[in-house]
């Protein structure tokens, strides 16, 4: 069982994710709303897994996600993000993500890049 802060400024995708990842046997941690509150969380929770949503206000999850694997290297990040956004997936990858899930996501999708990152 991983323990997992999710990050999305859309109060339905957070509640949608940790529906779905603690039906998926996981624990949710933490919610954050943009990448500072992110880097907070992450620096106060140690999660195992953080989801990462690229466009939000103040910060963006890709400058979240160079932060977060400055300061915990360890933790593994899945970006998910709408279509259309494909070129940001490079930038995700350079800033350290583990993968890359292209909302609006399903309970098989999430399941399959969990197991991938945590395996």
């Amino acid at each position: 069982m991983a323990r997992v802060l999710i990050t999305d400024d859309a109060a339905f995708m957070r509640m949608q994710l940790k529906d779905i990842i603690s039906k998926l046997g996981h624990e949710v941690i933490g919610e954050a709303e943009n990448g500072l509150i992110a880097i907070e969380q992450a620096k106060e929770l140690t999660p195992d897994l953080i989801t990462m949503d690229i466009t939000m206000p103040e910060m963006n999850g890709v400058d979240a996600t160079k932060e977060i694997k400055k300061i915990l290297p360890g933790t593994k990040i899945i970006m998910c993000s709408a279509m259309g956004q494909q070129s940001m997936v490079v930038d995700a990858i350079q800033a350290g993500a583990n993968d890359f899930v292209v909302k609006p996501f399903n309970m098989d999708r999430i399941k399959e890049s969990l197991g991938k990152v945590l395996s």
